[in-house]
């Protein structure tokens, strides 16, 4: 029972970086898209880019602290 504890750790902390980084790209993507379509609305966009990567940015620290408290407790 003690192994299945460090395997879902394992799984919490490294499908949350997996997630993280593959919201992070696609969201930079966009946010380049967005500047190439219509270059007047960069200032907008940038702060919208900001906003939604501090909310992607949670879930990696989420699981990170949830994967750690499984760890070692």
């Amino acid at each position: 029972m003690e192994e299945l504890r460090f395997i879902a750790g394992a799984l919490m902390v490294g499908l949350g970086a997996i997630g993280g980084a593959i919201g992070v790209g696609v969201a930079y993507s966009k946010y380049l898209e967005g500047i190439a379509r219509q270059p007047e609305l960069q200032g907008y966009l940038l702060g919208q880019f900001f906003i939604g990567m501090a909310l992607i940015d949670a879930l990696p620290i989420i699981s990170l602290a949830f994967g750690l408290i499984f760890l070692f407790t």
